[in-house]
């Protein structure tokens, strides 16, 4: 084949514009040259179809983590090289082959032998460690379709939760949970969830104060914020980690952004408990309060701000609601404590005259506040985003070049200029059925599997939730994904029946009844954007290798569902994976024509093993969020009652909740440093992303081994905590509180302030006796110490950024980490 991608293109621009014209010859066209060829003419004719390079080694595909071309030899999958566009590579592209390898695979539908044997609901307390039998595809899928068809027959589609929260792979038609939804609505409908794990707090608050999520929102684009912005704050996140991944396949434009931030020599402030690698990668002052008193520290800076008068009287009067009811809480005229800079410097840590400082300074210079979703993923989390988004309109910069705020600066580069083309639809998840039941916040799962018939609040209203017979989950880890791990398993015990799609045995397999090998995103034909907010290319992922044992895709799995249940056609509408493939292309295409961008015919988009890019308009690397509220607040109203920033919101204010008031403010949290538990387990949690994974995926990879320490996660301990409790760098830890334990690897920093650890999400869960409740998890998941709790009656986001706990160094024998192994019988 190398000889082949190695000839020099001798294809006119003329020739090929007649071949364009023609439709009808684009498939012979593509027969006739070679690929390298081919994506060349078509790059001189379109120049926003950008040629790879000069000779294509490999398969074009895509991940979370990037765009790449597999390296294949003899049907399998052995080495990947980036695409020639991507400015910050990602180095766990590396990982694809293993992924596709992985000695953990699920080879065959697998049954767990109590539920096969005595029928739905059977010995359930076996979840976890029953052995495994393997049946046929033609028998696991009359097994969930029988299922399927019982529940909704006897106790309706409330019964059945088929929410399958999680990241899933990339790709626009094999989207595993969109696919469960669409069957589901189509045989009787199913219990969704609302909102997310990753800022249920933020998004539900953020809609009341300016009236959109704002999480996942456009920011203010990078060669803006780069050119105008004085002063930039990272609070509470660290996007040179974050940045590496994206819900699509990623740009890795914002890396491009931070990197000409420190170039230019633009002073950025990081605000965090860890002295993380962003901060270090810009040279960024560190300022480290203490765990979860973010909001006490934002109220000293407001406090600050107001009492020198450093506020912009004007922006707050014309732009913004409550001000007033806010400054009262600040100087204390309803509950007697003024919000001073020393009364927040008590609480969080932070110097009451760094406080003082830090506010001169963000209403000296333009300041952009770029806040990360951590600190509100905390009891009352709500309330440090919405006090960001306050001391921002106090510095009345909101809608200014370079100036306010932004929540996805870390996240799928936001802030990446958007692109002028088409956007590729995926297939869609249906119409649900009239009487589908409410959906339950997500992250009340275990709640409400444990207890049904309670009643919730949420966001102003009451939710019951139903009885859960079954629960199925396709592209997702449940087992990593949700708080507090031991009392899931207790929750988990009350479904009749527990479906899982998935290509490896994930504890969230390892816990269900009925397990269905599902391929990799490389054992499949697919269409993916890439460039979360930018829109800026169109990857074809192309299958690089057969489906590995007896995977299926995610499309075939469920449309065979279809067929049993009768409603086949509704489903896949008499389309095939590429008929899907190329409709969906051919709509883009439409879009793009539309905006005056041409592009080739699908059949030589695809045979070119080329990726398409479009143009960024000059207008778009300015666009300012904010800025057409700013100039018009009466034209261009925000979506909030009042049409402007509620810094008091009187919809939140009627809900009567204690513990999420009319205005943003400070209550102490769950637990916490100067809580009762505290006296016990006196140091607190602070988890992060970890560099080395997409939270629990690739954690089966080769990559873990780079940062675990004696083969487990890493807890990162500062020097003063470990000496007080004897331990040293690569000791084996305990770390443990009242909900459980686990044994990680020491990691002893300056880089973390003393009284905090920090332990990275991900590592998948490995209880030495799965029997036994409690059990020590031999991996170091780390939600096996948080809490599951609700943020607060308005959101009931997660709490998954705290816990208090205590370490010590581990007396026994070193457990075996068998976190990745396969379980008996499969």
């Amino acid at each position: 084949m190398s000889k082949y991608l190695q000839q020099p293109l001798t294809l006119s621009r003329r020739r090929f514009l007649t071949g364009v014209t023609a439709l009808a010859a684009a498939p012979l066209l593509a027969g006739l040259w070679p690929k390298s060829a081919l994506a060349q003419a078509i790059s001189q004719a379109l120049p926003q179809f950008t040629a790879l390079r000069q000779a294509q080694k490999g398969i074009l595909t895509g991940a979370h983590w990037g765009a790449f071309e597999a390296i294949v030899q003899d049907g399998k999958m052995v080495g990947v090289q980036p695409v020639k566009d991507d400015p910050y590579p990602n180095e766990l592209i590396a990982m694809a082959p293993y992924q596709v390898h992985a000695e953990n695979r699920v080879k065959y539908p697998m049954v767990r032998k109590s539920w096969l044997e005595g029928g739905p609901g059977s010995r359930t307390d076996l979840r976890g460690h029953d052995q495994w039998v393997r049946v046929s595809w033609e028998k696991a899928i009359e097994l969930v379709c029988g299922e399927i068809t019982r529940l909704q027959k006897e106790h309706g589609p409330q019964s059945i939760y088929a929410g399958s929260y999680g990241w899933k792979s990339v790709g626009m038609l094999h989207n595993s949970r969109t696919l469960l939804q669409r069957l589901m609505n189509l045989t009787g409908g199913f219990l969704g969830y609302a909102g997310d794990y990753s800022t249920g707090a933020a998004q539900v608050i953020m809609s009341h104060v300016v009236g959109s999520m704002e999480v996942y929102e456009q920011q203010t684009a990078w060669p803006n914020v780069v050119e105008h912005s004085q002063l930039v704050i990272l609070w509470g996140c660290n996007p040179m980690v974050t940045l590496k991944n994206s819900w699509n396949v990623p740009d890795h434009y914002g890396q491009t952004g931070f990197a000409a931030l420190k170039k230019k020599g633009t002073r950025v402030i990081s605000i965090d408990p860890v002295h993380n690698d962003s901060a270090k990668f810009v040279n960024a002052q560190w300022l480290a309060p203490r765990p979860y008193t973010d909001g006490a520290m934002l109220l000293g800076i407001a406090h600050t701000l107001l009492t020198e008068k450093l506020h912009n009287a004007d922006f707050l009067h014309t732009y913004t609601v409550g001000f007033d009811k806010f400054a009262a809480y600040l100087l204390g005229d309803d509950d007697g404590v003024a919000k001073t800079a020393d009364w927040a410097a008590d609480i969080c840590g932070v110097e009451a005259e760094a406080l003082r400082q830090l506010a001169r300074d963000m209403a000296g210079n333009r300041t952009m506040i770029m806040g990360g979703w951590g600190i509100q993923r905390q009891h009352h989390g709500e309330q440090q985003h919405w006090l960001l988004v306050t001391v921002a309109a106090m510095l009345g910069q909101i809608g200014l070049p370079g100036g306010g705020f932004g929540f996805s600066y870390h996240y799928s580069s936001g802030g990446s200029p958007t692109a002028k083309g088409g956007i590729v639809a995926g297939i869609s998840a249906g119409n649900a059925p009239r009487n589908s039941p409410t959906p339950i916040p997500v992250a009340r799962i275990a709640d409400c599997l444990a207890n049904p018939g309670k009643t919730i609040q949420f966001n102003g209203a009451d939710v019951t939730y139903p009885e859960v017979k079954m629960v199925y989950v396709a592209g997702g880890n449940t087992f990593h994904q949700h708080q507090d791990t031991n009392n899931l398993i207790k929750a988990w015990q009350h479904p009749d029946t527990i479906v899982v799609n998935e290509p490896y045995w994930t504890a969230t397999a390892k816990y269900a009844d009925i397990v269905l090998p599902a391929t990799t995103s490389y054992e499949r034909n697919d269409l993916e954007m890439g460039g979360d907010y930018s829109q800026l290319y169109v990857f074809p992922m192309h299958q690089c290798v057969p489906p590995q044992h007896e995977a299926r895709n995610d499309f075939d799995i469920f449309a065979a569902m279809a067929a049993k249940l009768g409603v086949q056609d509704a489903f896949t509408e008499g389309k095939d994976e590429t008929q899907w493939l190329k409709g969906m292309y051919d709509d883009m295409k439409q879009q793009a024509r539309n905006a005056r961008v041409a592009l080739p015919p699908f059949d030589m988009f695809w045979q070119s093993n080329n990726y398409v890019r479009f143009p960024v308009p000059e207008a778009n690397t300015q666009w300012v969020r904010f800025a057409d509220y700013r100039e018009n607040p009466l034209l261009n109203p925000l979506g909030t009652p009042s049409g402007k920033i509620e810094i008091y919101s009187d919809a939140i204010a009627k809900m009567h909740y204690q513990d999420c008031r009319g205005i943003p403010s400070w209550m102490p949290p769950h637990e916490w440093y100067r809580g009762p538990e505290a006296e016990k387990y006196p140091l607190s949690l602070n988890t992060a992303h970890p560099a080395n994974r997409l939270h629990s995926q690739l954690d089966n990879t080769p990559l873990r081994l780079k940062l675990a320490v004696a083969d487990r996660e890493a807890i990162m301990i500062n020097p003063q905590d470990a000496k007080a409790r004897g331990i040293s760098p690569g000791d084996l830890v305990r770390a443990f509180n009242d909900r459980g334990q686990i044994l990680v690897g020491a990691l002893v920093s300056e880089d973390v302030r003393p009284g905090a650890v920090r332990i990275s999400e991900g590592a998948w869960f490995d209880p030495a006796d799965p029997s036994q409740p409690g059990s020590i998890c031999k991996n170091g998941n780390v939600n096996c110490l948080t809490f599951d709790i609700g943020t607060s009656s308005l959101a009931q986001g997660n709490c998954g950024q705290m816990a208090q706990l205590e370490i010590e160094k581990y007396q026994g024998e070193a457990l075996q980490n068998t976190a990745h192994a396969v379980p008996a019988g499969a």
